[in-house]
């Protein structure tokens, strides 16, 4: 590792059957980063990406374990660095915007830095495959509800991050779904975070996209649901009893009316349904009470390791 007066840095590119775009990228980026090091990892491409990266001048490594958030955890659990800028090999992200990322990690103002593709207009000019900006915009409302933070872009996979933030992320996604296990992680870990806005162009001709929407944004929907719930127990539990004590006051009044007004109880069955939803809200509830301290203890030992982590770059920096 370099000391901050010369930091190094890493440039990944997670890759699948990208050969028709990765020289270039690779070209880009070394020409915008010279003194930086160029890592492909080859995600099982069966075209030649893995031969043209490396006699492009990348550090080249195969991944087995098929889906982009599976090679992310790979590559920050291999390589170090003093920051890391995360890339797609498609060529629809611009090397000249890179330092702009870098920008803010260098002069200590943000650990996490977002390429942000929406606000300029050009994502939305050049993209060609229906429902992506639609879906983008969802996870984006959903993040601004349950976290209470706006992201511009929450899909991109044009980002930097420093070593601590890179060294203490927990990568739980397989798939496509790391950008938006980015994001929230970030928010939930209270990161400081900075969006840079950029420009977009679509895939050349010839290149495919292996972006499925549907399912793909069901992935991304579902880890959205298993985030909330890991890093938001008492929220998650929270709603989910209270949407059974709804059914299940809903299920009882008639039940108490009739009782009220007769004092018989001919609705039996409906009212010992209705107890059960009622009492199973409360157990839902005082889960998500446990839950949150669970959590809440796992944060402290979450905020000691990111000192440490700290601290241990100080040491590397007094080394140099």
């Amino acid at each position: 590792m370099a000391s901050k007066t010369n930091p190094s840095i890493a440039v990944l590119i997670p890759c699948y059957n990208e050969a028709l775009t990765i020289g270039k990228v690779i070209d880009d980026f070394c020409h915008e980063l010279p003194s930086a090091t160029i890592y492909v990892y080859d995600n099982n491409s069966s075209d030649d990406t893995s031969a043209i990266a490396a006699s492009h001048g990348a550090t080249v490594v195969s991944e087995p374990r098929q889906g982009k958030g599976n090679v992310i955890r790979q590559m920050l659990r291999d390589i170090d660095a003093d920051y890391y800028v995360m890339v797609d090999g498609d060529d629809t992200y611009p090397a000249e915007s890179v330092n702009d990322l870098l920008a803010p990690l260098l002069t200590g103002i943000a650990d996490h830095v977002v390429g942000d593709r929406l606000t300029n207009g050009t994502y939305g000019e050049e993209n060609k495959r229906a429902f992506h900006g639609f879906g983008n915009n969802l996870v984006r409302w959903l993040i601004k509800l349950l976290y209470g933070f706006e992201y511009s872009d929450v899909m991109t996979g044009y980002r930097s991050f420093t070593r601590a933030f890179a060294k203490t992320l927990p990568v739980l996604s397989p798939g496509f779904e790391i950008e938006t296990e980015l994001s929230i992680h970030a928010v939930d870990k209270h990161w400081r975070i900075a969006q840079i806005p950029i420009d977009y162009r679509d895939r050349p001709e010839g290149s495919v996209s292996k972006l499925n929407t549907v399912s793909d944004g069901l992935k991304v929907l579902r880890m959205i649901a298993t985030l909330f719930k890991d890093y938001k127990p008492l929220g998650f539990f929270s709603i989910l009893a209270l949407i059974f004590l709804v059914v299940g006051l809903c299920v009882g009044f008639p039940v108490i009316s009739e009782f009220n007004q007769t004092g018989l109880v001919p609705r039996l069955p409906s009212a010992i349904v209705a107890v059960s939803l009622c009492g199973l809200a409360a157990l839902l509830f005082i889960c998500g009470l446990i839950l949150d301290t669970v959590v809440k203890g796992s944060r402290r030992a979450w905020e000691i390791e990111v000192m440490s982590e700290y601290s241990h770059e100080q040491e590397l920096i007094k080394q140099h």
